[in-house]
C-alpha cells in the first residue's frame, strides 16, 4: 500500500506541474503577440532610419571632397579593442534561447582572443551576466531587467557609454550579439556592428530625397542620424529578443505539458497495475486461508 500512495503522490504532483507549465504558456503566448505588435511597429521605424542614414552618408560620400570624415564611418580592418554586447533574458524556463546566445558569445571571445584582440564585454540580461560571471569571465558593463521589459531610455544610457568610448578611439567597434525572433516556432542568432556604420548593410532610398541640409554642417546632422541609429537599434534588438525569449518559454512550455501529461499516463498504468497486483494476492491470501481452515 506505501507503493500505491507513492505512486499517488507522484499522480497528483505531476498534474499540479502540467496545470503550471499549461498556465505559463498561455501567459507566454498573450506576451508574444504583444511583443510582435510592438516589434512590428519599431521595426518600420528602424528600417526607414536605417535607409535615411545609408542615403545621406552615400549623398556625402559622392559629392563631397574627401568623403565622410566622421570617425562614426571610419572602418578599420586591424581592430585591436572591441566592445562586445549581448542581451539575454532575465528569467529561464525558455529551453535553449538563453544557452545560444551564450553558446554565440564564447566563441566570439575565443576567436577575438586568438586574433590578440581586447574585448570589453558589457552584458544585457541576468542569465547571461550570471553565466560569465560564474565562469570567472570579466564583464566591463552590466544592465539587469532591461530585456525583460525594454525602455528605449535605458537603451540609449546603456549604448551611450560605447558610442562615446568609440568616438574617443578607446574601441575599435561596437558589436551587438542576441538571439532574434524568427517565427513562432524559431528563433535566430543576430550578430550586428552598430560602429562603425556600414552604409552598405542598408540599402538607400530609391526616390529623390526631399530633405536638403547646408555643406557646412552635414557632419552634424550625420552625425546625429548615427546616434539614433545607434540608439534605436539597440532598442529594437531588445525588443526582437524578447519577442523570442517569449516565443522560446511558449515551446518549452509545451513540451513540459505534453511531457507531464505522458508522465501522468505512465504513472496512472503504474497505479493500475500495482492496485491490481496487491487486489490479486489479497484475494490469493483470503482463498488460501479459506482452504486452510477446511
Amino acid at each position: 500500500m506505501a507503493a500505491l500512495k507513492d505512486i499517488k503522490r507522484r499522480i497528483k504532483s505531476v498534474h499540479n506541474t502540467q496545470k503550471t507549465t499549461s498556465a505559463m504558456k498561455l501567459v507566454s503566448t498573450v506576451k508574444l503577440k504583444r511583443s510582435q505588435e510592438i516589434a512590428t511597429q519599431s521595426r518600420a521605424y528602424s528600417q526607414k532610419l536605417n535607409e535615411m542614414l545609408s542615403t545621406i552618408a552615400r549623398q556625402i560620400e559622392t559629392y563631397r571632397v574627401g568623403g565622410i570624415e566622421s570617425r562614426y564611418f571610419a572602418f578599420d580592418e586591424k581592430a585591436e579593442k572591441i566592445d562586445l554586447i549581448f542581451v539575454t533574458a532575465d528569467k529561464g524556463l525558455c529551453g535553449g534561447f538563453n544557452y545560444r546566445t551564450i553558446k554565440t558569445v564564447s566563441h566570439k571571445l575565443d576567436e577575438y582572443r586568438e586574433n590578440k584582440i581586447k574585448v570589453r564585454l558589457r552584458g544585457i540580461g541576468k542569465k547571461g551576466v550570471e553565466y560569465f560571471k560564474f565562469n570567472h569571465v570579466e564583464l566591463y558593463d552590466e544592465t539587469i531587467g532591461l530585456s525583460s521589459a525594454p525602455n528605449f531610455e535605458r537603451a540609449k544610457e546603456h549604448i551611450a557609454k560605447s558610442a562615446n568610448d568609440y568616438m574617443k578611439g578607446l574601441t575599435d567597434r561596437v558589436v551587438l550579439i542576441y538571439n532574434g525572433f524568427r517565427n513562432m516556432i524559431s528563433q535566430e542568432m543576430r550578430e550586428i556592428l552598430l560602429l562603425p556604420v556600414d552604409i552598405n548593410r542598408v540599402e538607400p532610398i530609391e526616390e529623390r530625397s526631399m530633405l536638403e541640409f547646408e555643406p557646412k554642417g552635414d557632419e552634424t546632422i550625420l552625425n546625429s542620424l548615427v546616434e539614433r541609429y545607434v540608439e534605436f537599434n539597440l532598442y529594437y534588438a531588445l525588443i526582437d529578443s524578447l519577442a523570442a525569449e517569449h516565443s522560446a518559454r511558449m515551446q518549452a512550455m509545451e513540451s513540459a505539458t505534453k511531457n507531464a501529461k505522458e508522465l501522468a499516463r505512465t504513472l496512472t498504468l503504474q497505479f493500475n497495475k500495482a492496485r491490481q497486483e496487491a487486489i490479486t494476492t489479497e484475494l490469493s491470501e483470503i482463498v488460501s486461508g479459506a482452504e486452510a481452515m477446511k
